[in-house]
């Protein structure tokens, strides 16, 4: 690499670069790379003089005449411009004045102020457009070997000049003749007049299809989003002059002249010069240039150069001081050594920005795991391996080339089950970045977890928000993604190694779940990937599958309850009856369980239940046991019935119980006592739909437990009995808290428990009096809103 001099012009390595530049330098200021047109703008006129250096001659054009967009005539007309020579001998032909058609007015005015929302896409959309000059050549160059005997290196190469706001973009492609730049630049290809600019906001509006850009050249006018004057040089193959096309945003034509300056002669392609606006002219620092390649387009397929600043250091003599050689020379010195500094000596080089060659578009048997595994580190900035890739390409109606991963921890510091934006999926149109903002058009809410990129060659480039919710092709894509993404996670489960789906469900198990209350078309794809604690198995998770094979013979449902824990669920008095008979029941202590089972309602043809609710059938019924019960206990139950009155929807025998005295069972239509709890705790919880969705509760008694068959001597003997109606109350607040529920009110439910220990207590150890205590009265724990029997305390050692 060669050190340049400060007057070396940057002008010069962009004419020799386009051959054999590799290593081309250009001087550390950009300020003289560019022969800049001298731009005034006064209150009456507006001007541009255009200046050609030839030898000692200078040709000037003016323009006079004031550029309005509303002005102009229909069709494109040409207008000879005045031409002042400066010098008897001034030569060259003058620039031809053309007024834009009304439509690309207007289509400029709606691309700088409607179609875009983001002003980086100009690089893109310039690039893209350099990139199709470039197949374009290279198609060509197959039936027409001449046009490719320059030996030019097919390639872009993009040069800035900070300080002056100029970004130079130059490619190597087919070029333009000069008709051709009146037909793409001047006019709207193959449209009628107004048609194309109302089917432009029709799609706008409907969210209909648009190839918009990438045809008619109106993705060239994406320029103007950034720049206040535009500049053309184009040589053809097909043309022996070189022409130059300017164009000033706001402006209502633009003008076409014949390239004379030596210095700017191309040898093919086109080289775009971009004048920006005040406030864009960020955009011309190399840095910013090189980032918006990377992004946008790193997957062009042919290189793309932009020239970079550089430097290496090297060590320089340092002039001596004149007082210290003259105290070296004093004390005799002969020998001594030069001193020297290291400085960075600065140059200007190309670098290639992008990489041809994506990952996705080659063969997936030439790719190995690291290479897909490095892809995934380097787009998405993870530092840990995917749990496991899908490279895949689709063909038929829609095609389109992807990778998806799934990752190996969930984001932190965010919940993308609430927050559905997320940027794990890069969506490309013919290798170029259009989009990586999406909100469920790709990949719905549940499975915004996965990440990667995908490629079509059908969508149109300039993808809006609208064309992606309305299009057809990409709710035809979509419904592949996700099917690819279901036997991407399928094989997961498949792996030898089964800590891996462990890992998987630990960090998107709650994503599946959601899944089965928002996508009902993939229940059957989603219940296979669900795990669940269950009575048999309360340390490892199972699959349906696993519990579908353990199922008794008899067995025709899924049985499953809801609680806060495992251990809240496994000791739950609802699961009595079905331990004993050895049948499985799922365990769902995740919040969202109940809602997704609900949702999915059934898998292989078996219903879920919820052994929590009432008329649970377990197929061991007995009629004639059931008739002498009801027979013993039926009047019993109307008199518990009668004492709790509206608290309970009606008491009934239980063939659920063996060991609890009786429990409390929810509607079959409303809440669970899980799922009531779960509503009680949301912070903008709406009390009126509690009241509302709160089940009837059926009290079941077990007419095998003692304290039942208490209680049904205590109503045959006395049933107005205060001890007897108080133990009701008793049992139904006690069924409430084992069942579930939460007791209306905790006071007197710990009054009656109080009284209860201090009768246990008395009847074993006696009272309590030690002279200076008084006796505890038993009722002087119940609240005041409980009927009690009220006794006068005895006086310590003496009478009442």
């Amino acid at each position: 690499m060669l050190r340049l001099t400060a007057r070396r012009s940057a002008t010069a390595i962009l004419r020799s670069g386009g051959r054999h530049h590799r290593s081309v330098t250009a001087p550390l200021s950009c300020s003289d790379a560019f022969d800049h047109s001298s731009y005034e703008v006064s209150s009456a006129t507006r001007r541009w003089h255009s200046v050609l250096s030839n030898g000692s001659s200078t040709v000037i054009a003016t323009t006079t005449k004031s550029f309005n967009i509303r002005s102009g005539p229909v069709m494109g007309c040409c207008y000879e411009s005045t031409a002042a020579a400066t010098d008897s001998d001034t030569t060259g032909p003058p620039a031809e004045k053309f007024e834009y058609q009304a439509e690309v007015s207007r289509l400029m005015d709606l691309i700088v102020n409607s179609l875009y929302s983001n002003k980086d896409v100009f690089l893109r959309e310039l690039i893209s457009n350099a990139s199709d000059a470039l197949d374009k050549l290279r198609f060509l160059g197959v039936t027409e070997p001449q046009i490719l005997k320059d030996g030019l290196d097919l390639d872009i190469r993009i040069q800035t000049d900070k300080d002056n706001g100029i970004i130079t973009i130059t490619d190597s492609g087919i070029g333009m003749t000069r008709q051709e730049l009146v037909d793409c630049l001047g006019t709207i290809a193959q449209s009628g007049t107004a048609k194309f600019l109302k089917a432009l906001k029709d799609s706008k509006d409907a969210g209909v299809d648009s190839n918009l850009i990438g045809q008619f050249g109106v993705g060239f006018y994406s320029a103007f989003l950034v720049s206040e004057r535009v500049e053309v040089s184009t040589k053809s193959p097909k043309s022996d002059k070189q022409y130059v096309w300017e164009g000033e945003a706001n402006s209502s034509s633009y003008t076409i002249r014949e390239e004379t300056d030596p210095s700017k002669l191309l040898t093919r392609g086109t080289r775009l010069t971009l004048y920006l606006k005040h406030d864009d002219k960020g955009f011309a620092h190399p840095e910013r240039i090189q980032k918006l390649v990377k992004n946008y387009s790193l997957f062009v397929s042919f290189p793309i150069y932009t020239l970079q600043e550089k430097g290496y250091t090297k060590e320089v003599e340092v002039d001596e001081d004149p007082a210290e050689a003259n105290k070296d020379e004093q004390d005799g010195k002969t020998e001594k050594k030069k001193k020297t500094k290291t400085v960075v000596e600065r140059y200007w080089d190309w670098e290639l920005t992008n990489e041809t060659q994506p990952i996705w578009l080659r063969n997936p048997k030439e790719v190995s795991t690291e290479d897909y595994n490095e892809f995934y580190k380097k787009t998405f900035n993870e530092y840990l391996e995917p749990l496991a890739s899908s490279h895949f390409t689709t063909e038929g109606e829609v095609e389109f080339r992807s990778i998806l991963y799934v990752p190996s921890i969930a984001p932190t510091g965010k919940d993308d089950i609430v927050n559905p934006k997320t940027k794990n999926i890069r969506l490309y149109v013919k290798r170029v970045f259009i989009s990586d903002d999406f909100d469920g058009e790709l990949f719905p809410r549940y499975l915004s977890f996965i990440k990667g990129v995908v490629d079509s060659n059908d969508l149109p480039l300039n993808v809006s928000r609208e064309i992606l919710q309305e299009s057809r092709i990409v709710r035809i894509m979509k419904k592949r993604l996700v099917r690819k993404a279901f036997d991407m996670i399928l094989g997961i489960t498949m792996s030898e190694n089964r800590d891996d789906y462990v890992k998987f469900w630990e960090n998107f198990g709650k994503h599946l779940k959601l899944g089965c209350i928002e996508d009902r078309e993939n229940h059957k794809r989603i219940a296979p990937l669900l795990r669940f604690f269950s009575s048999q198995s309360e340390e490892d998770m199972i699959s349906l599958d696993e519990y579908v094979e353990n199922m008794k013979p008899d067995q025709k449902d899924i049985y499953f309850i809801a609680a806060e824990s495992v251990a809240s669920a496994k000791n739950a008095p609802f699961l009595e009856k079905l331990v004993e008979k050895d049948i499985e029941v799922l365990f769902l202590v995740d919040p969202i369980d109940e809602i997704a089972i609900q949702n999915l309602k059934t898998y292989k043809d078996k219903n879920f239940t919820d052994i929590s609710k009432e008329d649970l059938d377990l197929g061991d019924k007995n009629e004639e046991k059931e008739k002498e019960m009801k027979q013993e206990f039926g009047q019993t139950c109307d008199w518990i019935k009668k004492r709790l009155g509206d608290k309970v929807a009606s008491v009934q025998i239980s063939n659920r119980l063996s060991t609890s005295p009786c429990v409390l069972a929810s509607g079959k239509f409303g809440w669970s006592a899980n799922m009531e709890r779960l509503m009680k705790s949301q912070t903008v919880g709406d009390p009126t739909s509690l009241e509302f969705m709160r089940s009837r509760r059926v009290l079941e008694i077990n007419p095998d437990h003692p304290v039942i068959k208490i209680l049904n001597n205590a109503y045959k003997s006395s049933p107005n009995d205060e001890e007897a109606l108080r133990a009701v109350d008793l049992l139904y607040d006690t069924a409430l808290i084992s069942s579930g529920f939460t007791p209306e009110s905790p006071a007197q439910f710990g009054g009656k428990i109080y009284e209860m220990m201090n009768m246990a207590l008395l009847g074993k150890w006696g009272g309590y009096n030690d002279g200076s205590q008084q006796q505890v009265n038993p009722a002087s724990f119940i609240p005041e809103t409980v009927e009690a029997e009220v006794v006068e305390p005895a006086e310590a050692g003496g009478n009442k």
